[in-house]
């Protein structure tokens, strides 16, 4: 039996919380807040403690599904993506970029959240992008 602990960043927001991983036999089982982070202090808010619960989760998609005749189907990232690209694209067309919205994740770094709303202000050409964790 193999334990170690894997120090990381909490992943749920910009706060940037030190957090150790708890890895058995080269699984992830829990977590523990890091003592030494000067950030949270040793601390962690219960999005924190649950951070391996996603992780491991038996309900995590794994591949992308794309609809179609009305029943979700597993497909490659390439056709998943030109899907979703075609049909940002027929919507922003027919009915202007303000009628596409964002929300982005508290699950993303901060890295990816900027690019998320980058895209959505630059390449859609709309402000409309809220975020989860402001609710």
């Amino acid at each position: 039996m193999e334990f170690k602990t894997v120090l990381t960043t909490c992943p749920y927001c910009g706060c940037g919380c030190g957090m150790l991983l708890e890895v058995l036999d080269g699984k992830l089982v829990g977590t523990l807040p890091s003592k030494t982070a000067l950030v949270n202090e040793g601390k962690l808010c219960v999005k924190g403690w649950a951070v391996h619960e996603f992780v491991t989760s038996p309900k995590r998609l794994t591949q992308p599904l794309v609809r179609k005749d009305g029943e979700l189907e597993e497909s490659s990232w390439d056709e998943a993506l030109n899907m979703a690209a075609a049909r940002l694209r027929e919507i922003k067309e027919r009915h202007g970029p303000d009628s596409i919205g964002m929300f982005a994740s508290a699950k993303c770094t901060n890295e990816e959240n900027y690019l998320l709303q980058k895209f959505c202000r630059a390449a859609i050409g709309t402000n409309n992008i809220d975020h989860c964790a402001r609710l």
